[in-house]
């Protein structure tokens, strides 16, 4: 177990297509604290790098059916061999060494960005991120700590139980609970930008401030990266976890 003090792996996920954005001031505000904080940070710049999120016979070099394009089995033949694709790859590696997720994302059309999803869908694949009966507290990500931060045009008060929106949480459970939690990432409070193309510049200081504080106190949490003794797909074979 990693305890407080220690140096943290950190690895943001951003998904903005324009550098310019809030979303981008919010990684690099993050960045800049959580290095002045000692920690190490990598920033996964989904737009920038070019990842595709398409999901497809792309994402591997390996082929368990050749006849039918069966997605999870295509992934845990590939979780077993090495054969991901070359950016798959590259980003599963970068999960691994994280202690601590970052996603940073706007909110469009009441979800995150379909590039994020696709991020989700392709990198945190079956047989590496998850297998049958390894889920929340038994994830194969547990004992790591995970926050999204979003910006959204809306108010407060339009995300509140009697906006029109309904409350934040409710939107983001899809990202936060079956796609975190479920791996076993245990959460934060999400971080919340409301209205931010509408507030002064004063009040976005503000954001970026408390956002870099909280980006550090999540750092300042144990965390205790669960390590499986051997291949997860070993144990769900050997009847180590339950299908249910």
């Amino acid at each position: 177990m990693m305890v407080a003090g220690e140096s943290r792996n950190v690895l943001i996920v951003l998904a903005n297509p324009e550098p310019g954005s809030f979303c981008h001031a919010l990684a690099n505000a993050a960045y800049r604290a959580l290095t002045a904080a000692g920690h190490s940070v990598e920033l996964s710049d989904l737009y920038a790098q070019g990842f595709n999120p398409v999901a497809g016979r792309h994402d591997f070099t390996t082929v368990a059916d050749p006849a039918r394009f069966h997605y999870q089995s295509e992934q845990a033949k590939a979780a077993r061999e090495d054969g991901f694709s070359a950016e798959i790859a590259r980003e599963q590696a970068r999960v691994r060494k994280a202690d601590n997720l970052i996603l940073i994302f706007p909110l469009w059309w009441g979800a995150a960005p379909a590039m994020l999803k696709g991020w989700l869908e392709r990198v945190l694949a079956y047989g590496v991120a998850y297998v049958d009966g390894a889920r929340f507290d038994t994830g194969l990500l547990r004992g790591r700590r995970a926050m999204i931060c979003v910006t959204t045009g809306g108010t407060p008060e339009r995300f509140s139980p009697q906006g029109v929106y309904g409350p934040i949480e409710n939107i983001l459970y899809p990202v936060q609970r079956l796609g975190l939690e479920y791996m076993g990432f245990v959460t934060e409070q999400p971080f919340v930008a409301y209205a931010a193309p509408r507030v002064s510049g004063e009040a976005r200081q503000q954001m970026l401030a408390e956002f870099g504080e909280k980006a550090v106190a999540m750092a300042a949490l144990d965390v205790d990266p669960y390590q499986p003794p051997c291949h997860p797909l070993d144990l769900v074979e050997a009847g180590a976890w339950s299908r249910s």
